[in-house]
């Protein structure tokens, strides 16, 4: 076989699928390596890493292997064409998860936070996808226990839909600026990120429960530990979850 030739292994690791899955997908004829080694072990070329390539955009959208098979053996199918139809679709789905996943988040947060809203102002603000009762014991079970919670649920109780909307537009505009430093390169240790972090700490506190420093850092890391968390803020710019969690950091060691 010329050119460059791979081993089941590498292939593995390059796509990040297990040994077994590339033995599965040869076994049923999806995938079957384009060569063979002296010894009779597989050995695929760029050709099959593209085939690869296909199969898993496809199982990423979640297509069974059966169609798969059919999409990517299709004569009449321009290999250009498929990539377009591929980029459509994911980036459908993409925003369709990062929307649920920022939904979720504030679900969470509301939650946490003892937002006491009618069942349709819930679905109104925050989107009908998701399961309350489960995100009300996940958030219950968190910080059930902590003064946090209690004294965010004995302030929250008299907000109004008016005071909510207003509290979101002030968090967003946090948010908007945090991504206006990440994308001018502002570094997450400089003053004004440190100021931004300080400006968000700060509005938890007014609105919420007193949020010192090393809470401040605990919500940080869950900004990155989080894959819902993560996922809100970069809905809102590729990097903001990191960039945040930096620049909180960042300041609360420099109050210390």
């Amino acid at each position: 076989m010329g050119g460059m030739s791979y081993s089941v292994g590498e292939v593995a690791s390059l796509a990040g699928v297990t040994v077994r899955t590339l033995h599965h997908y040869d076994e049923i004829g999806l995938l079957v390596p384009g060569g063979r080694s002296h010894a009779g072990h597989r050995r695929y070329d760029d050709a099959d890493l593209d085939r690869l390539q296909q199969i898993l955009f496809y199982r990423e959208l979640g297509f069974p292997l059966e169609e798969i098979a059919r999409l990517v053996d299709d004569p009449d199918t321009d290999p250009t064409e498929l990539l377009r139809r591929q980029h459509r679709l994911l980036t459908a789905r993409i925003e369709r998860l990062t929307k649920m996943a920022a939904a979720v988040e504030h679900a969470l947060e509301a939650r946490k936070m003892g937002i006491q809203l009618t069942p349709e102002e819930r679905f109104e603000v925050f989107g009908r996808e998701h399961d309350w009762e489960a995100l009300d014991r996940e958030a219950e079970e968190r910080w059930g226990g902590t003064g946090a919670w209690a004294e965010s649920r004995r302030r929250t109780a008299r907000y109004t839909r008016a005071d909510w909307e207003r509290i979101k537009a002030e968090a967003q505009d946090i948010e908007r600026r945090f991504a206006e430093a990440l994308a001018a390169g502002t570094p997450a240790g400089s003053p004004a990120a440190m100021d931004l972090a300080e400006e968000h700490r700060a509005h938890i506190s007014r609105h919420f429960y007193e949020c010192g420093h090393e809470m401040h850092t605990g919500l940080a890391d869950m900004y990155v530990a989080d894959e819902r968390f993560t996922a809100h803020y970069e809905a809102v710019r590729p990097g903001l979850a990191r960039y945040v969690h930096d620049a909180v950091h960042a300041n609360a060691l420099r109050r210390s």
